[in-house]
């Protein structure tokens, strides 16, 4: 396979280099400053919110198409909803054909949800999470020919999108395992901001490439678990996998020239960059999610006439595509009066019929409101 590709622009990974002697403070001051304002304002909203885990729920769907199409598994955030309201955690139990790209997706949600939950319990972000994430990214369908949950062991290589020609050899493998130990052991180092910590280990990681696939996907989630960890941001809701897709040229050039000239404060400088600008967006999505949710309280509360109005709204904010069936067994309303309120949401026009009923199989509903909110983060 080698001999089929061109290294002749290949850059080799950065031996000896990581973490960085030094970096230049004085250029990093302001792009750190204003990330870090960004980043309280947009926690500022976390905090703020009826419930984050709830009303932000659907954009972690979103991230997981954008950050996956980086990678180019190409899906919708519709198709990754539909296929998660008819698949059980344990996998696929609806016999319908569902394409790789779509499952691949929804593997990431259920790996940041999986993480997310063992943190909570007290898991260190160390290698044994990021494996276990990896793992289940990588759970099953095509990915599962790919060594979910364990580390390369052979050289792996990033191509340009044309796949034929080499621009980055990661670490070898014989490497890898002390590359992995040193980035792990950056990762805990309160000594250093972290911020700046985070930018440097989301470039070492990419660098590593320790898996032999699904590195950028869990490269990126990294970030969000980082910030989250040290408590940057108070639920670990940052996405800001649309920034680097925006800016994908820049993103890779800019960490091969770390490896090629040490550039590290450049990829620093650009990387607070898109703090800043994804946690600006962030903010105004989140904003238009918490608006409607508080408009929607009204709307329910007038076609509803009911106590479990808001229960309802929940559901829908959680779940913005979902089966009837499920609506009746696990919104928490009582059965008779889910099944009111589907018919009644419908013929208000805030739930959509994406496929009637047929048969044993319930309807499919979206909540098209948030849906149309959510397409566009």
């Amino acid at each position: 396979m080698d001999r089929q590709l061109d290294f002749s622009e290949a850059v080799q990974y950065h031996y000896g280099h990581f973490p960085p002697a030094s970096l230049d403070a004085a250029r990093l001051i302001k792009p750190l400053t204003r990330a870090a304002a960004s980043l309280a304002r947009y926690d500022q909203m976390l905090k703020g919110m009826h419930n984050s885990e709830i009303l932000l729920a659907p954009l972690r769907s979103q991230e997981a198409v954008v950050s996956s199409r980086m990678e180019g598994t190409v899906s919708t955030l519709d198709e990754v909803l539909q296929y998660e309201a008819d698949h059980a955690e344990a996998g696929d139990a609806s016999g319908r054909r569902v394409r790789d790209d779509v499952i691949e997706v929804a593997l990431y949600g259920r790996a940041m949800r999986n993480a997310q939950r063992r943190m909570e319990d007290g898991a260190p972000l160390s290698e044994w999470l990021i494996r276990s994430a990896h793992a289940e990214l990588l759970g099953f369908g095509r990915g599962a020919r790919m060594a979910p949950g364990h580390y390369k062991t052979e050289q792996n290589y990033i191509a340009d999108r044309g796949r034929r020609k080499v621009i980055f050899i990661p670490v070898s493998p014989e490497r890898l395992i002390d590359g992995m130990e040193t980035l792990v052991g950056h990762m805990a180092d309160d000594e250093q901001e972290i911020l700046i910590r985070t930018a440097l280990a989301h470039l070492e990681f990419e660098a590593l490439h320790p898996f032999k696939d699904g590195n950028g996907r869990i490269g990126r989630m990294l970030i969000t678990l980082m910030l989250w960890n040290q408590r940057v941001i108070t639920a670990p809701h940052f996405y800001v996998s649309a920034f680097f897709e925006e800016n994908r040229d820049e993103y890779i050039d800019r960490m091969r020239e770390v490896s090629r000239v040490g550039a590290w404060t450049d990829w620093v400088e650009f990387f607070l960059g898109g703090l800043d600008a994804q946690a600006q967006r962030n903010l105004a999505k989140a904003e238009e999610i918490s608006d409607l949710y508080e408009d929607m309280k009204d709307r329910f509360r007038e076609t509803l006439s009911s106590q479990w109005s808001t229960k309802a709204l929940d559901f829908l904010f959680s779940r913005p595509v979902f089966r009837n069936s499920d609506f009746t067994r696990k919104s928490g309303i009582p059965e008779a009066t889910a099944q009111r309120f589907a018919r009644a949401l419908s013929d208000a026009s805030l739930l959509k019929t994406v496929s009637p009923a047929s048969g044993r199989r319930p309807a499919l509903y979206a909540f098209e409101p948030l849906l149309e909110l959510v397409r566009s983060a």
